[in-house]
């Protein structure tokens, strides 16, 4: 969701929904000056790219993040470049990229601010932000995942009681999984909470998160004081 100045009405937020890619860590659009949007960058360059994180659970309890800066038309001299970015992510634009309405704008960060789900949210340093390399786990994670849910539904619970204050946990799927640790929604009896554990080092490929899982279910154990089945 790109959010700009509108131009019509006395510079009200105006929400659009766009597809972008990154290139050189800023996001990069391919949009046509027919667009509401475009009018309005034009007339301010100020605005906030919000970007969410698909899936079936509750909206609320997924990760996004607002990206705030100032989005411009892209140089000549850059647009090849830009061009090469946005297209490797998005081929199906290739048929109208070269339309002489449509152009390629940056957008230069400024502020970020990430939510996690509920309880977890900050504001993150933009050097950290331009600096930041793609999460070594990701291209594993939906494997990772539905591999414990299906397989080891025990030791999800075990985790929660044991590394949270959850109190007896009758349910526990895990939701996500990353280089720092991995997250769970659990049944309690308040109702549906939800559980990060961390892990004792940064991991950076499938098998080092399945020696971490391994070494984290031993400790639950001895915390518990439950003997292995």
């Amino acid at each position: 969701m790109l959010c700009t100045h509108a131009v019509d009405l006395d510079g009200h937020p105006y929400g659009s929904l766009v597809i972008f890619a990154q290139h050189e860590g800023a996001p990069v659009f391919l949009i046509s000056e027919m667009a509401e949007h475009t009018r309005n960058l034009r007339g301010s360059s100020r605005c906030s790219l919000l970007v969410t994180e698909g899936g079936d659970d509750n909206p609320l309890a997924l990760g996004r993040v607002t990206l705030v800066g100032t989005c411009t038309e892209v140089q000549l001299d850059q647009r090849a470049a830009v061009a090469g970015s946005f297209l490797e992510r998005h081929p199906e634009a290739e048929y109208y990229a070269d339309f002489e309405d449509f152009g390629y704008w940056r957008l230069e960060v400024t502020g970020i601010r990430y939510i996690g789900g509920f309880g977890r949210m900050s504001w993150v340093d933009t050097d950290e932000w331009h600096t930041a390399q793609p999460d070594p786990v990701v291209p594993h994670a939906e494997r990772i995942i539905s591999h414990m849910n299906e397989d080891h539904a025990d030791a999800l619970r075990l985790y929660c009681e044991a590394f949270s204050r959850s109190g007896p946990v009758p349910e526990a799927t895990m939701t996500g999984v990353d280089r720092y640790g991995f997250e769970m929604s659990a049944k309690t009896e308040q109702g549906p909470r939800p559980i990060r554990v961390a892990f004792t080092e940064e991991v950076t490929d499938a098998t080092a998160v399945r020696k971490q899982m391994v070494a984290l279910i031993g400790t639950a154990r001895e915390q518990l004081g439950r003997q292995d089945p």
